[in-house]
């Protein structure tokens, strides 16, 4: 029986298709700290979670049949990638599933601020009738800035020209830029260009404080801000600083440095309570058909992993796929890449006549992922063998 844990209430389409395989299946609507998934991960062959569980070398030592990781959200920084690799345990992400909703989340709160909405809508609720064109604007003609321009990035950008947007973008690797939009040599030439300035990083240890006082005072005053990335990536009293001494016309904010566990717990930020702040609970990508596409995406890669052994898109291994042939045994090897791994493989096979029909390596940096298929019967001194191979990882039979 392949056990499942899925945390931080994952889609039902995902139980579904991995119950349809017949796994034993366990929902949790939380996340786990690293003593309760330590616990809870024993015995498991494959973990599910989202953005706020951690999945670090302690919960790796302890995961003792862990065969897969999914991530059933675009980043995977919550997952020690390197420890999982060398342990030979797959990780899957979604990692194109819910751009378009976070894209659309972004459209709709640039439009928001830049009519100022968000204090109109408050005036209403108190009672106070506020009919004035002051300080709201178009988003015809005025100009955004992308930073970080990787999937959801390049969409948002064809989707502001679209809207009349003028678009500049910064990225720290080379990226080809999408119809008119202008890349910037420097983050100081974007942040005093933009009327509107959208972070889309990803979390890596590095991006911690990217964004703080310094790059704040930067930006062209009355200009507006959004960070649906990463919550550790932007100094929040910093950005309250800027809003309230007049540098911001307006933020939305959607990720935090210190999220709530569960739904229903106490949020906490020193963005509470300021009229010109969109505060979303980290739903750039929840909506019903982005996490049913998550759903379903992470847990087929699941499913191919278990009995294929098919590692394409795999965020820490090499990407193999090695169609399957009817009749035969599979050998899936992860091991450290050196030479003459192949070749050593391949000798202990033949010396036990056991026959290749068909076989496919790929390397990705300091690891090896080989398929093989074999016919015929195979005796256990064959597997004893490739795992006493000085450079095993892990080895994977299946039929």
């Amino acid at each position: 029986m392949v056990r499942v844990l899925l945390l931080e209430n994952i889609h039902a389409d995902a139980v579904a298709r991995l119950e349809a395989e017949g796994y034993q299946v366990e929902s949790v609507s939380s996340a786990l700290d690293e003593a309760e998934l330590i616990e809870r991960v024993q015995g498991v062959a494959l973990l599910g979670i989202r953005s706020k569980t951690k999945v670090t070398a302690a919960v790796l030592d302890a995961a003792d049949s862990l065969v897969a990781i999914g991530a059933f959200c675009i980043g995977t920084d919550q997952i020690d990638l390197v420890a999982a690799a060398a342990k030979g345990v797959a990780v899957f992400n979604a990692p194109f599933s819910n751009t378009r909703s976070v894209v659309e989340l972004a459209v709709s709160e640039i439009i928001a601020l830049t009519r100022r909405l968000t204090e109109k809508n408050a005036g209403m609720h108190a009672g106070v009738w506020d009919k004035s064109a002051d300080g709201a604007h178009e988003i015809r003609g005025r100009r955004l800035g992308i930073v970080g321009y990787g999937n959801i990035g390049t969409q948002l950008s064809v989707l502001a020209e679209n809207l009349g947007m003028h678009v500049s973008f910064y990225d720290t690797a080379d990226k080809l830029a999408l119809s008119n939009a202008h890349r910037c040599a420097s983050l100081e030439e974007l942040l005093e260009t933009s009327d509107v300035v959208t972070l889309h990083v990803d979390g890596r240890p590095g991006n911690a404080g990217f964004f703080g006082a310094d790059q704040f005072a930067r930006m062209r005053r009355g200009s507006i801000f959004l960070n649906l990335s990463r919550g550790i990536v932007v100094d929040h009293v910093a950005l309250r600083d800027a809003l309230a001494g007049g540098r911001l016309a307006g933020a939305a904010v959607d990720v935090f440095p210190h999220e709530p566990k569960g739904r229903g717990d106490e949020f906490v930020s020193e963005l509470r309570g300021l009229p010109n702040v969109i505060l979303t609970p980290h739903i750039g990508g929840s909506t019903e058909e982005a996490q049913s596409d998550i759903g379903d995406f992470v847990a087929n890669k699941l499913v191919h992993f278990v009995h294929e052994g098919n590692t394409t898109l795999s965020v820490n291994l090499p990407g193999v796929a090695l169609p399957q042939q009817d009749g035969m045994s599979r050998i899936v090897h992860v091991h450290v890449n050196t030479p003459g791994v192949l070749a050593q493989v391949n000798s202990i096979l033949a010396e036990h006549k056991v026959n290749v029909e068909g076989q496919l390596l790929s390397t990705r940096g300091e690891y090896g992922y080989l398929i093989t298929d074999i016919s015929g019967g195979y005796s256990d001194e064959v597997l004893d063998r490739l795992r006493a191979m000085d450079q095993t990882v892990r080895l994977r039979v299946l039929s």
